[in-house]
């Protein structure tokens, strides 16, 4: 199994009419009713469009996903090839698929959350070293589901509600234990660009579409 997350941006006044075409494809439901996908879930927020997946037994690119978007969308610039689509770097999760059985939900999920905040440019390193640490040195457990994402200094992450917490079954890649005992003197709270009302750390984003295996009746003819 494999986590994708994505970024997308719409073009100008186009987003309305995207939003409303994405929440009316039946393309992601249809993976996931397939089996194909474990979860597939859409956020927006300002302008900007989220893709969150779980991939089950092959590579799905985001255009099967979320087809239905692309005549809404911008070219990102940088490569030769036109991409619409900006693949996000994992920097941090407590947990890890290690197989299908394994990432199963075994209780009801009663909300899926998009969410986004904005690092400082220059702590982004230092965000990534304490995460990685954690992460690998497996300093606590935290939420089963849980990940977080980066693209330049912007940082999307996606949740479940009741949280799970359970002991990793892969094992830690790091040794060492450099973690601060207590987390708090990680600092967190420089890390991170204040948004306009003087908040830190994330925001919620508005659901397009969240749809789970275990919620819906399989359909081949879909």
């Amino acid at each position: 199994m494999k986590r994708m997350i994505f970024r997308a941006a719409w073009k100008p006044g186009e987003a309305p009419a995207g939003v409303g075409a994405l929440a009316a494809s039946r393309e992601a439901e249809k993976l996931v009713r397939q089996g194909i996908l474990m979860t597939a879930a859409a956020y927006e927020w300002r302008g900007q469009l989220f893709l969150y997946y779980e991939c089950v037994d092959r590579h799905v690119e985001p255009d099967e996903v979320a087809g239905a978007a692309l005549p809404y969308l911008q070219e990102w610039p940088g490569q030769p090839e036109p991409r619409k689509w900006i693949g996000m770097v994992d920097v941090f999760h407590f947990n890890e698929p290690a197989s299908p059985e394994h990432w199963m939900r075994k209780q009801p999920v009663e909300k899926r959350v998009g969410r986004v905040a904005h690092l400082k440019p220059e702590m982004i390193s230092s965000y990534i070293y304490y995460h990685y640490q954690l992460q690998e040195e497996r300093a606590f457990l935290g939420d089963k589901y849980e990940i977080i994402a980066m693209h330049e200094n912007l940082l999307f992450g996606y949740q479940e509600f009741p949280k799970v917490i359970e002991e990793p079954v892969l094992p830690g890649r790091l040794q060492t234990r450099g973690t601060p005992e207590n987390w708090d003197d990680a600092r967190m709270d420089l890390h991170f660009q204040p948004w306009e009302d003087g908040h830190l750390y994330f925001k919620p984003i508005n659901t397009v579409f969240a749809y789970y295996m275990g919620e819906l009746t399989t359909e081949e003819s879909l």
